[in-house]
């Protein structure tokens, strides 16, 4: 392919929940030269969904354990209603986008996760393989992928795969085969990442490795931000040229 630009846009959290904002980061994304793939989350309605269904979600460190009933939720909500209502959006504005899964052209391969310190993540995919050639001929296509977070192990059976990690093995596999720089942005609800949490003001405007795990160590950075950070900090391993954290 031509020496060109590759984006990768992970969106979650309540942005898709915001409709008027996620239809201006959209076609704000669309505008960007290069090309183009969004992966989005969505986990918020399935846990609503289950739970008034009488079916609690339970989660280990931010990742959801994934039993049949969970899985089937997913699909639905995250595979279906979510990323489909995320294509529309782009087709309104003549942007000729393709919402798929990892199953979807054999995009993105998983194995299922093993059980780690006793604990069994259920029906949940560690990624095994991106198909570049298939990403190639959509770029090729001038088709915008929409990806929701689900992926297959090649036998039979759809996994349930963490969107974040999608985005940045996604991002980090088109680095080593496309010419052009790779670009990933991660847009959720927080405006960026802080030193304090409750206080705007520490908000970092750059982070490098060292600095990270300085803030780790003194428990500045926390929770569900530590594997959104381990996630980056792989893709810059990576070659990925630059990733930004922000709201839209």
């Amino acid at each position: 392919m031509m020496n060109v630009e590759t984006h990768i846009l992970k969106i979650g959290g309540k942005v898709l929940e915001d409709i008027k904002a996620l239809e201006k980061l959209l076609l704000d994304f669309s505008r960007l030269n290069g090309n183009k793939v969004i992966v989005h989350g969505g986990g918020n309605k399935v846990s609503t969904f289950l739970e008034q269904n009488g079916h609690k979600p339970l989660f280990v460190d931010g990742r959801r354990i994934t039993d049949e009933r969970s899985l089937e939720a997913i699909v639905m909500f995250l595979a279906g209603s979510i990323n489909k209502s995320l294509v529309s959006m782009l087709q309104k504005n003549q942007i000729n986008a393709l919402g798929l899964t990892g199953a979807d052209l054999d995009l993105i391969r998983s194995g299922k996760r093993p059980p780690q310190k006793e604990i069994d993540y259920g029906l949940v995919g560690d990624i095994k393989r991106v198909n570049v050639e298939a990403f190639v001929q959509l770029f090729e296509m001038n088709a915008l992928a929409v990806i929701a977070p689900v992926t297959h192990d090649g036998k039979g059976q759809l996994l349930n795969t963490n969107a974040d990690t999608i985005a940045t093995e996604v991002a980090s596999a088109l680095s080593y085969a496309l010419s052009g720089s790779v670009y990933l942005y991660y847009c959720f609800d927080l405006e960026g990442v802080y030193r304090d949490i409750s206080d705007q003001k520490t908000l970092i405007s750059k982070l490098n490795y060292a600095d990270y795990k300085t803030y780790k160590e003194k428990r500045y950075i926390v929770g569900g931000m530590i594997p959104k950070l381990d996630n980056c900090f792989k893709a810059l391993n990576a070659n990925v040229s630059c990733i930004y954290i922000s709201n839209p």
